[in-house]
């Protein structure tokens, strides 16, 4: 299958790539500097220069390959405060995706979140089938931006209803690995910084996670396989509670781990201050059912035992 790739030089791109090259998939990637070209060609890609701004490359790039996986977000401006701004171009780019794939049944794979699903009360085990509704224009989710980005994850589901095989990839807060710069890595910037790692109340809250190897697999899966609107939940541990990814990180770094209110919370992990508290597990049964994919590299707490996030 010749697949097209926006973000194929990001955190989940650079596992995603080799994946597909190794599963005998020849691979085109969005570059839009030169590093990540050279990403992109050390991974064995090819390379296409452009931005997620340049939307006729983007139509021209899927409607000559065999499927797409979009990846890529404006992080950059997402977290310096345009999360309208970063949305507003995802939402532009699957649209564009959707014409040139309408009608073909190939397949539209793109990565959203799942801790920002909604109508879950805290503590509800989030399951593929939660969080199908499009969300109301006035929600405002724990997470900042967050009801962009599951509006154009509906949209992406809708597809179905064009003639293409679209799925949407539900991807935890702690996607983790050797090579991390995400929300974990960020909270151990913190504890550093702080002397203490923190965690909320009783720190009994739960996020899921995953490795990205792991991630990277199914994404894969998707791509060749999964049904025509499929949510796929891309979860390794289905809830590893905050208090023991603050306990572990005290131990690497001989800090303390300490509790905090909710209220206390940005000045202990900054930005992450708004969600470290969320409870929310999740559970990955009906896409390891549908596609067969089984997790098998290290779970969070084993991997950050490894050593690798404190070197």
């Amino acid at each position: 299958m010749r697949v097209f790739v926006t973000g194929g030089s990001g955190w989940i791109g650079r596992g995603l790539v080799p994946e597909l090259i190794a599963a005998g998939h020849t691979v085109t990637g969005l570059a839009r500097s030169d590093a990540a070209a050279q990403a992109l060609r050390g991974d064995g890609a090819a390379v296409l220069p452009g931005s997620l701004d340049d939307l006729d490359t983007l139509r021209d790039a899927a409607a000559s390959s065999d499927g797409v996986v979009h990846l890529a977000f404006k992080h950059d401006i997402a977290f310096s405060g345009d999360f309208a701004g970063a949305t507003a171009a995802d939402r532009a780019a699957i649209e564009t995706f959707g014409e040139a794939l309408a009608g073909t049944g190939k397949p539209f794979v793109i990565a959203s979140g799942i801790l920002g699903v909604l109508g879950l009360a805290p503590g509800a085990l989030a399951t593929e089938r939660d969080g199908l509704a499009a969300p109301a224009e006035d929600h405002r989710g724990p997470i900042s931006g967050a009801n962009g980005r599951l509006d154009n994850a509906h949209r992406v589901l809708a597809f179905a209803d064009r003639g293409i095989r679209s799925s949407v990839v539900r991807l935890p807060p702690a996607t983790h690995g050797d090579g991390d710069n995400g929300f974990i890595t960020t909270a151990i910037g913190f504890a550093r910084a702080k002397g203490a790692a923190a965690y909320v109340g009783d720190g009994a809250n739960r996020w899921p996670s995953v490795h990205r190897d792991d991630a990277a697999r199914l994404f894969r899966l998707a791509l060749e396989s999964a049904p025509a609107g499929s949510v796929l939940h891309a979860v390794g541990d289905e809830g590893v509670p905050i208090r023991e990814v603050a306990e572990t990180l005290a131990a690497r770094l001989n800090i303390p781990a300490v509790s905090v209110t909710p209220e206390q919370a940005g000045e202990y992990v900054g930005f992450l201050g708004g969600f470290w508290g969320i409870d929310g597990p999740a559970s990955a049964r009906i896409t390891r059912e549908l596609l067969g994919w089984q997790p098998t590299r290290p779970g969070l707490i084993a991997d950050l035992k490894e050593g690798h996030y404190f070197g």
